[in-house]
């Protein structure tokens, strides 16, 4: 099975169409996680109306790391059963049809950690703050020349992770997405496999990005150079 991770932050606007898009584009068997930091979320009330309709269970469950992003999404893999976890944002901008894709290379292939990227072949970015886009860019390709990731997008969270391989870490990220990439530098140092498929992002279209470049940038520079210099381990 498949357990979806899905932190939210008043994302009322968009949950009904990403539950819509997941029923339409991913074909595995499934459990959708959708995790929040505080009661009074708008996103709340739409997901306990609309939960029935689906065919995959949908489970509500309250962040227990401490509010924000980064902890909403490690409380999510935390309590995720299956064998694999994916990680996506509620707002539609993450290609779930390349989600099956993902699974079977986990499941089939025997990967660890598969990555979505925007910048291998076939992948593409629509949108977005062209700046953040080009460090985002420019730190995935170099990553991947430097150190040798199998990757080319190591900063985006659109990410899928075999659960055995998660409950053997631990976590220090405490900034605001940088978690799938230390787990996937983690994995790529400590001799994981890891993979890729190709991706596309969409900025979103309702709602406000909580994305913080400039709070953030220090936790993302922190495991760039650790997987440029570390030392991987041949397992």
């Amino acid at each position: 099975m498949l357990g979806i991770v899905i932190p939210v932050y008043n994302e009322s606007d968009n949950i009904k169409k990403l539950f819509d898009a997941i029923a339409k584009d991913i074909h595995c068997e499934m459990e959708v996680r959708v995790v929040y930091d505080m009661d009074e979320d708008t996103t709340l009330p739409v997901v306990e109306r609309i939960r029935g309709d689906y065919s995959f269970p949908i489970v509500l469950s309250k962040n227990k790391f401490g509010r924000g992003a980064l902890n909403a999404i490690h409380s999510g893999m935390v309590d995720s059963a299956g064998e694999a976890v994916l990680v996506m944002m509620a707002d539609l901008s993450d290609s779930l049809w390349v989600v099956d894709d993902m699974y079977a290379k986990i499941h089939n292939e025997g990967y660890d950690v598969v990555c979505g990227s925007r910048y291998m072949k076939g992948g593409k970015q629509h949108g977005g703050p062209a700046f953040k886009g080009f460090l985002s860019r420019m730190a995935g390709l170099s990553m991947h020349l430097l150190s040798g990731i199998p990757t080319h997008d190591v900063t985006n969270s659109f990410k899928m992770y075999r659960k055995s391989f998660l409950d053997t870490l631990t976590i220090e990220s405490d900034g605001g997405f940088e978690i799938g990439m230390e787990i996937t530098v983690k994995a790529y140092l400590g001799g994981y496999k890891v993979g890729e498929v190709p991706a596309e992002w969409f900025d979103r279209d309702d709602g406000e990005s909580h994305f913080r470049l400039w709070a953030w940038l220090p936790h993302y520079l922190k495991w760039y150079f650790k997987c440029i210099f570390g030392k991987k381990s041949a397992r």
